[in-house]
C-alpha cells in the first residue's frame, strides 16, 4: 500500500465504512489484511471509474416487503457514492426457478406473470433506488441467456463440476430426504453466474441465502481470466415476530405497498431487541444517535420507513394517528403491568396466563375475531411469539389491556 496515495486510501476506507454497514460477509479478493471491497474501491478511485454493482431479482411474486429492501438499501448506498447500480431482473432465470431455500421444485411461471411481476418489482424498488441515469443500469438477463445455443450451454456447464453443484445445502438436504431434483434446477446457479460474466460486474450483492449462486459468478469469471467480482451478502431480516425471517407466508412482514398507518403500526410492533437491526439494515442513521427510550426510537424508525415508501406528510400523519389511537385514547395512564418470568412466549398461552381468556381455544377464537392487539396492531397469527426483553401492551377486546414485560 506504500505506493498508493494517502488520500486514495482514506477515501476508500471512508466508503468502505459506509458500504460494509450491516453486511454478513464480504467474499473474495482479500489482501494485506483488507477485504476485496476495499481493494475494489481503491482501484475505482485510482482509475476514476465507478464500480458496477449487480443485484439480481427474480420476479416470482408481484409484491416485495422490507426484507427484500435490505439489499436495495445497500445498492442505494453505492449509488450515493457515485457507483453504478445494476439491478437485474431475472426474466429468463425466473423460468427455471431459484432452488435456494426450497425443499421442492418451484412451479413454473408464464411469460405474462413474469412481465407483470417485473413491472411491479421496479415500481417498488425505485422507492429505494435512484433513477439517476449516471448511477443506474437496469438489465434483464433474457438479453444474453436467450442467445445461448445448446452448444454454448454445454460448454458453460463443462466449467462447473457436479460435485460443486450438489454440495449446496439445498440439494444435499433434498438428496438425503429422497426429494427429487430436476435437471433444470442444477442449471440455475450456472445461469445466474453467467449473468455476472455478461454484465462484467465488479460487485454482486445478495442475501445470505444467495451466497452459493453469487460465488458461482465469481468462479465463472475466474475461468475466463476476468477480474472476478467481489460478493457481499446481507443478513435476512427478521419479521415483526423477531424470530423468523420476514415472509408473507409467515404473516410477519411489512409490505412496501402497505398503507401508511398499517406500516407505522407494524414497525411499532417489532420487538425492542431487534430494533437496532432494522435501523442498521434499512436506514443510514448512526446507531449511537438513536433515542434512548425504545418507544421514541421506534417512532423515529416508523417515520423513516413510511416517508421512504410514501411521503413526509404521510409519515407524520401515521405517527399522529398511532399516538391518538393507541397512546392517548386506547391506553389508560394507570394501565396494569405484569412481568412474565415464566417460560411463556406463545400468544395463546400468554393470553390465558394473564387471565384474558379461559383456554387456548378461547384465545384462538379471539384472534380469529380480530380482538387481539399488541401495541395497537391487530394480531391475526395464533403462532405469534413474544421475545425475551420485549415490553408491549396486550389488548383483548375493548377493555382488557395490560403492559407486559418478558424477562
Amino acid at each position: 500500500m506504500n505506493d498508493i496515495p494517502q488520500h486514495i486510501l482514506a477515501e476508500a476506507q471512508r466508503q468502505h465504512d459506509i458500504l460494509s454497514r450491516g453486511t454478513a460477509e464480504i467474499l473474495g479478493g482479500e489482501k494485506d489484511g483488507k477485504d476485496g471491497l476495499f481493494w475494489k474501491l481503491v482501484k475505482s478511485l485510482q482509475n476514476e471509474t465507478p464500480l458496477k454493482v449487480k443485484f439480481g431479482m427474480d420476479p416470482t411474486a408481484p409484491d416485495i416487503h422490507l426484507g427484500h429492501t435490505v439489499v436495495l438499501t445497500l445498492l442505494r448506498r453505492f449509488q450515493d457514492l457515485g457507483h453504478v447500480a445494476m439491478p437485474l431482473i431475472g426474466d429468463y432465470t425466473c423460468r427455471i426457478g431459484d432452488p435456494s431455500g426450497r425443499n421442492k421444485t418451484r412451479p413454473p411461471l408464464t411469460g405474462e406473470e413474469i412481465d407483470a411481476n417485473a413491472k411491479t418489482y421496479f415500481e417498488q424498488a425505485f422507492k429505494v433506488l435512484s433513477k439517476d441515469e449516471k448511477t443506474l443500469d437496469l438489465r434483464y438477463n433474457g438479453e444474453w441467456l436467450k442467445e445461448l445455443s445448446f452448444a454454448d450451454t454445454i460448454k458453460l456447464c463443462a466449467q462447473v463440476t457436479v460435485a460443486r453443484i450438489i454440495e449446496r445445502e439445498d440439494f444435499t438436504n433434498r438428496l438425503q430426504n429422497n426429494v427429487p431434483i430436476s435437471m433444470h434446477e442444477l442449471l440455475y446457479p450456472i445461469m445466474q453466474g453467467y449473468d455476472s460474466v455478461a454484465m462484467e460486474c465488479d460487485i454482486e450483492l445478495g442475501g445470505t441465502d444467495q451466497t452459493f449462486n453469487c460465488l458461482m459468478g465469481r468462479h465463472l469469471m475466474q475461468v475466463r481470466q476476468m477480474n472476478p467480482q467481489i460478493v457481499i451478502t446481507m443478513p435476512l431480516l427478521e419479521g415483526t415476530d423477531g424470530v423468523e425471517k420476514m415472509s408473507k407466508s409467515k404473516n410477519n412482514y411489512i409490505g412496501v405497498h402497505d398503507e401508511p398507518n398499517d406500516m407505522f403500526g407494524k414497525v411499532m410492533s417489532i420487538p425492542d431487541n431487534i430494533m437496532n437491526r432494522y435501523f442498521e439494515l434499512l436506514t443510514d442513521v448512526p446507531l449511537d444517535s438513536l433515542p434512548e427510550h425504545p418507544m421514541d426510537a421506534k417512532k423515529m424508525l416508523g417515520r423513516i420507513i413510511v416517508e421512504r415508501f410514501h411521503h413526509t406528510d404521510a409519515a407524520q400523519e401515521a405517527q399522529t394517528d398511532f399516538e391518538t389511537r393507541f397512546s392517548q385514547r386506547e391506553v389508560p395512564q394507570n394501565l396494569p403491568e405484569k412481568t412474565i418470568t415464566e417460560n411463556l412466549s406463545g400468544i395463546l398461552e400468554v393470553i390465558v396466563h394473564v387471565g384474558f381468556a379461559e383456554s387456548n381455544s378461547k384465545a384462538r377464537q379471539l384472534i380469529k375475531q380480530n380482538a387481539v392487539k399488541v401495541d395497537g396492531t391487530t394480531i391475526n397469527d395464533h403462532t405469534h411469539e413474544f421475545q425475551s426483553g420485549q415490553t408491549c401492551v396486550l389488548q383483548v377486546g375493548r377493555r382488557q389491556m395490560m403492559r407486559l414485560t418478558f424477562a
